[in-house]
């Protein structure tokens, strides 16, 4: 762990508040702008791509999950999604970085954390079986092809971007 992830909350850097500010506006509007394919239970929600981010630094997982809190604002599911969404994605975060401590090849660390997005899409087939009856292991099943969409396409930009800019920083 470097110094920087060592450091609390409370100690964070003006530089690393707008790290944070910087992906979490990101997230937002690449979902809000594409909101046709973010929401539902067929989704593409390319902003899923920063995700990954969070293997880089601990800091993008609270970016992220205060994207995922304001972009589900817009979400058709209500104060559900805001709430549910939000919770859910910080506990997968916090997961994937624990599942992928160990393992060096950042290949790998990605496809677990794929994988493990993909499995957590039980959650939204779960809100929309609770709104709308809609079958459960169905909408699971489509979601989560959905995410293992965007997280590959996600993931390749991300790798390549991490590849010329240090994303640990």
């Amino acid at each position: 762990m470097n110094n920087q992830e060592s450091r609390s909350v409370t100690h964070w850097t003006t530089a690393e508040i707008t790290k944070i500010a910087l992906v979490a506006s990101l997230y937002v509007a690449l979902t809000v702008l594409l909101s046709v394919i973010s929401f539902g239970a067929v989704q593409i929600r390319l902003s899923e791509m920063f995700n990954y981010l969070a293997l880089y630094n601990k800091r993008y997982v609270w970016a992220v999950t205060i994207g995922v809190l304001i972009a589900n604002l817009a979400s058709p599911n209500g104060l559900m999604d805001v709430v549910v969404g939000s919770i859910c994605t910080f506990l997968v975060l916090q997961f994937s970085r624990w599942a992928t401590k160990n393992i060096q090849s950042l290949k790998l660390k990605m496809v677990l954390t794929a994988i493990i997005f993909a499995i957590s899409m039980f959650t939204v087939a779960g809100q929309l079986k609770i709104l709308f009856d809609a079958p459960f292991f169905e909408n699971w099943w489509l979601i989560a092809i959905g995410e293992l969409l965007s997280m590959t396409i996600g993931g390749l930009i991300i790798y390549f971007v991490g590849e010329r800019i240090d994303l640990t920083e």
